[in-house]
C-alpha cells in the first residue's frame, strides 16, 4: 500500500492546497497585486512633476505590462509542456523539429522575434494580421517557451522511473500516470527556475513598446521625451518594476512551499 499512499498523495500536487499559511500569502500577494494595479495612480498623483500628471498613464502602462506577463507566461507554459514532450518523444521528426525551434529561439535576440512576428510574420503568411498586443504576446510566448521547455524536460526526466511503472501498475493507463503522477513532480522540480523565466518575462515585456504596446516603458519613454527629465521619469518606471517583481517573486515562494508540503503529506 506504500507506492499506491505515495502515488495518490504526489497527483494531489495541483489540487491539495488546503487554507493555510501559504494560501494565505499567495493570496494576500494577489491582492496586494491588484490593489497596487488599481491604485498605483492615487500616490503617483501626489508626486511632482513629470510623475504627478502623467500617473494615469503610469498606472495603465503597469496593468498592460502584468497583462502581457500573465498571458504570455500561462501560453509560455503550455509551449514549455508540448515542446518538451516532442523532445522526448520517440519519433525523431518530432525531436528534430523542436530541436529547430529551440534552436531559432534560443539563438536569435527576443527585440529581433518580436519584430519579425509583427512586420515579417503577416508577409509569410497573408491574412494574418495580429495586433500589436498579440504580436507581443505570441513572441514572448515563444520566447519564454522554448526556456520552460528545457526546463520541464529537466524535471521530467528528474522524476524517478519507477514512479510512472507504479502507476501504471495501478491501473493508470500511459496518458493518466503521465498527467496525475509524472507531470505534477515534474512541475514541482521544475518550480523555482520556472518562476525566474516568469520574472525574466515580466522584464522582457518592455521590449513589446517597440511595435506600440503601451506598457510601462513606453509610457515612461513617452514622458521623459515630452518633460526632458530622465532621471525621475525612470527612477520611477524602475520602482514600478521592481514592486510588481517583488510581489511575483512573493507570491511564487508561497507555492514553491505550498508544493513541497502537499508532496510530503
Amino acid at each position: 500500500m506504500q507506492p499506491q499512499t505515495s502515488l495518490l498523495s504526489r497527483s494531489r500536487l495541483f489540487t491539495d492546497f488546503a487554507p493555510n499559511e501559504d494560501g494565505r500569502a499567495m493570496l494576500g500577494a494577489v491582492a496586494v497585486l491588484l490593489v497596487v494595479l488599481w491604485l498605483l495612480p492615487i500616490p503617483l498623483a501626489a508626486m511632482p512633476d513629470p510623475i504627478g500628471p502623467a500617473a494615469a498613464q503610469f498606472g495603465t502602462g503597469a496593468r498592460m505590462t502584468v497583462l502581457l506577463t500573465l498571458i504570455s507566461g500561462s501560453l509560455g507554459l503550455m509551449a514549455g509542456v508540448i515542446v518538451a514532450l516532442m523532445r522526448l518523444a520517440r519519433q525523431r521528426w518530432l525531436q528534430n523539429l523542436a530541436g529547430f525551434y529551440l534552436w531559432v529561439i534560443r539563438g536569435t535576440p527576443l527585440l529581433v522575434q518580436i519584430l519579425f512576428v509583427y512586420f515579417a510574420l503577416p508577409a509569410l503568411l497573408p491574412g494574418l494580421e495580429l495586433s500589436d498586443f498579440w504580436s507581443a504576446v505570441l513572441a514572448l510566448s515563444l520566447n519564454v517557451g522554448a526556456y520552460n521547455s528545457e526546463v520541464i524536460r529537466a524535471g521530467i526526466l528528474g522524476v524517478p522511473r519507477g514512479q510512472r511503472e507504479a502507476a501504471q501498475a495501478l491501473g493508470l493507463s500511459s496518458f493518466y500516470a503521465f498527467l496525475l503522477v509524472i507531470l505534477p513532480q515534474a512541475i514541482r522540480l521544475s518550480l523555482p527556475p520556472l518562476v525566474n523565466n516568469i520574472v525574466a518575462l515580466l522584464k522582457d515585456s518592455s521590449l513589446a513598446y517597440v511595435i506600440g504596446v503601451v506598457e510601462l516603458s513606453l509610457v515612461g519613454n513617452r514622458v521623459q521625451a515630452e518633460s526632458f527629465r530622465p532621471v525621475p521619469v525612470f527612477i520611477a518606471v524602475a520602482g514600478i518594476y521592481l514592486t510588481l517583481t517583488t510581489l511575483l517573486t512573493f507570491f511564487s515562494h508561497a507555492l514553491e512551499r505550498s508544493f513541497a508540503r502537499s508532496t510530503i503529506r
